[in-house]
């Protein structure tokens, strides 16, 4: 009885900085601004600061509803 190779499909929940932002298609450095200004959220795991899924969610949320207020 031979196995088939599992596919590997790591789901991650916490992302590093530089990652969410690529996840949201934003700089590396707009992302440390938002973070900055309480925008994007962000959990410490000794010095490491990371996003966890939710927040980034929650971050394209409050995104849409500046963009709904603005209109």
């Amino acid at each position: 009885m031979t196995t088939a190779p599992v596919a590997s499909s790591t789901v991650h929940r916490l992302h590093r900085v530089e990652a969410a932002a690529e996840v949201l298609n934003i700089k590396r450095t707009t992302a440390y601004e938002e973070i900055r200004l309480g925008r994007l959220r962000t959990v410490r795991i000794g010095r490491r600061r990371l996003v966890p899924s939710e927040y980034i969610d929650d971050y394209v949320e409050l995104l849409k509803r500046e963009a709904e207020a603005a209109a």
